[in-house]
C-alpha cells in the first residue's frame, strides 16, 4: 500500500473535486471509489464526453457514476495491482507503453501492455472483485 501511495494521494485529490462538483465517494474493498453520481443516467453530459468511464491512480478509483464503477470494477481493480507493484513509476510506464503502441502503429490504449493485462485477467476470472 505504501509503495503506491504517492499515487493514491494524487487520486484522492481529485476524489475531493468529484464531492465538490456533487460527487461521492465509497470504500470497496482496500480501494476508494469515487464518481459523479450513483446511476449513469444521471452523468452529466461533459462527463459521457470523456474518452473514458473510470480511472485509476493508486488504490483510489474515479468513475462517472457508481453504476459504472461495478461495471468496471475488475478490470479497475488490475491496474491496482499495477499500482502496487511499479508505485510511482506506474505514471510513467503508462504513457511509456502507450506511445510505444501508438509508434508501432496500434491503439494506444488497446496495444497498452498494462490494459492488455487488464482485460486478459479480467477475462480469465471475470467473478474477482
Amino acid at each position: 500500500m505504501l509503495w503506491a501511495l504517492p499515487c493514491s494521494i494524487v487520486g484522492l485529490a481529485l476524489c475531493l473535486v468529484l464531492v465538490l462538483l456533487g460527487g461521492s465517494v465509497r470504500r470497496v474493498g482496500h480501494t476508494f471509489e469515487a464518481a459523479l453520481t450513483v446511476q449513469h443516467l444521471q452523468v452529466p453530459r461533459w462527463a459521457r464526453q470523456l474518452d473514458f468511464a473510470a480511472i485509476t491512480l493508486g488504490h483510489v478509483i474515479l468513475g462517472q457514476s457508481h453504476d459504472v464503477l461495478a461495471v468496471l470494477r475488475s478490470h479497475e481493480r488490475v491496474h491496482v495491482r499495477q499500482y502496487e507493484r511499479l508505485g510511482l513509476f506506474f505514471f510513467l510506464a503508462y504513457p511509456a507503453s502507450s506511445l510505444v503502441a501508438w509508434l508501432q502503429g496500434r491503439c494506444p490504449y488497446a496495444g497498452n501492455r498494462f490494459e492488455q493485462e487488464a482485460v486478459a485477467q479480467v477475462a480469465d476470472n471475470p467473478q474477482a472483485p
